[in-house]
């Protein structure tokens, strides 16, 4: 519509699944699943295919298919307010779940901590103001262009079948009172031993310095699923707690009779009275289910909301940005462990941040792949980190389904990446504004200085002969 508000949305995706199957048929089911973002739109259909080419086959990536579709969802969303000459943040509000409301398949959702993680990243990163202050630095500089954007997200944890959040667990309590703790999870840098540590603390009520953790093996835990879908700390947390949960009812005659006793002391008189200092835990999963004939159904389990806003400053010259400043708000309940979260949406942020603007992987026609090595695949550096990042965890906000009423971050922070995306896409539009050129432009994805540097159309860009080998075609812009 003409004030901005977009009515109908009809999406066909392709993904390049390679010369094998791998988890392309998986990637394109959570693509369309996760293809409107944070937006209510009343007339809503998407559809897609995992497509077999002659070159290596791609497997899973962080945010499994969503840090992908929610930018094309944030690319038709800006090009209706490039169309209509309206602000981007204005179009994105207006678009946004409001109120409790359904999914395209049907799933209830109740958007009110996103709608309240949009107005404070709104409110911290001082938007409106720094925005002026931008207008008038573009005006002041030909050559360098700073620009600005606010993205909101809507992500879903977990996988679209029950099965998939199962979890298994093993405690043992030894004599000398030392805990071992097996669980169905890997630690792969994301926290979740920490996490599970915290969790049997807290459930045995003893010191987490008595507690250990063991490697992951299938002797102690028989067929524990993948560590994915950014839950993998929160059921194999469930399965401890209820590990936890069983030994310490055991124990609770022993502590009645010896409430003055120790930790070592129960668990010596519990050995005593032939007491199991053993169990198994097990989180049975959360419901999902999705009907695809139908198209409907509770496909995932929770919602994850946040925003970011990123600004930027480009080279119009040379086509490199810095990274100015970037705050992020995330609704994460109550968090089990703070530093954790907060790293873990700055790890995928920064993760991000080389999807959008710097990774890209080239062939030539017969197949053979270009980039190699550090010469010519370039991924995110510490010069890239934002000069001022700063997240905001909302309070006292809660997860009725998850442990102690927390919410997953393992993968949300990679879309959170797109604000810089674009915000390089705002400089590059002052840029060209400048130059006399006012159309409606597209810009790909990795934007990489080649891309930025073509985009900034001027005097030295026309200079390119119109039949130049297609890799230059492929940076040009169509002014059509």
């Amino acid at each position: 519509m003409n004030d901005g508000r977009i009515k109908a949305v009809d999406l066909m995706y392709y993904v390049n699944g390679g010369c094998t199957l791998d988890y392309s048929d998986m990637v394109i089911a959570y693509v369309v699943l996760k293809s409107f973002n944070a937006y209510d739109i009343p007339n809503f259909r998407c559809r897609g295919h995992a497509c077999k080419t002659n070159l290596p086959s791609n497997t899973a990536f962080r945010g499994f298919g969503f840090p992908q579709s929610a930018l094309t969802a944030e690319m038709w969303v800006s090009a209706v307010a490039d169309e209509l000459g309206l602000p981007h943040d204005k179009v994105r509000e207006m678009n946004m779940f409001q109120t409790v409301s359904l999914t395209p398949f049907k799933e209830e959702v109740d958007p009110r901590n996103m709608v309240v993680c949009w107005k404070e990243c709104l409110k911290r990163s001082d938007y409106y103001n720094r925005r002026k202050a931008i207008e008038e630095f573009n005006k002041q500089n030909y050559w360098k262009k700073k620009g600005i954007a606010i993205i909101p997200m809507l992500f879903s944890v977990g996988f679209n079948a029950t099965s998939y959040h199962q979890a298994s667990a093993l405690v043992n309590i030894y004599l000398d009172g030392s805990v071992l703790v097996f669980c169905g999870g890997v630690e792969i840098g994301q926290g979740l031993y920490t996490k599970v540590l915290q969790i049997a603390s807290h459930e045995l009520k003893i010191p987490t310095s008595y507690i250990h953790l063991f490697e992951r093996s299938t002797i102690p835990i028989p067929n524990a699923l993948l560590t994915a879908g950014s839950i993998g700390s929160e059921v194999n947390g469930k399965a401890v707690q209820n590990a936890c949960q069983i030994l310490r009812k055991r124990l609770e005659p022993i502590i009645k009779k010896n409430p003055q006793g120790n930790w070592e002391d129960w668990i010596k008189q519990a050995f005593e009275e032939s007491i199991s200092l053993s169990a198994t835990g097990f989180f049975k999963g959360y419901f999902a289910h999705m009907d695809w004939e139908k198209g409907e159904g509770h496909a995932l389990p929770y919602f994850v909301f946040g925003a970011s806003c990123s600004e930027v400053e480009i080279d119009c010259l040379t086509g490199d940005h810095k990274n100015l400043q970037t705050d992020i708000v995330m609704d994460a309940c109550y968090s089990i462990n703070p530093g954790i979260d907060i790293g873990q949406i700055e790890g995928g942020f920064m993760q991000g941040l080389g999807l959008y603007t710097q990774e890209e992987i080239k062939f030539s026609l017969e197949g053979q792949q270009y980039t190699l090595g550090p010469d010519t695949y370039k991924i995110p550096a510490v010069c890239d980190v934002p000069e001022h990042f700063r997240i905001y965890l909302l309070p006292n906000t809660r997860n009725p389904i998850g442990i102690y009423s927390s919410k997953s971050m393992g993968e949300a922070g990679v879309f959170l990446a797109s604000s810089v995306f674009f915000a390089i896409k705002d400089a590059v539009a002052a840029t060209r504004k400048q130059r006399g050129l006012n159309d409606v432009f597209i810009l790909g994805s990795p934007l990489n200085v080649e891309r930025i540097r073509m985009a900034c159309a001027d005097h030295f860009t026309e200079m390119i002969p119109k039949d130049e080998p297609e890799t230059y075609k492929s940076w040009a812009i169509d002014r059509n």
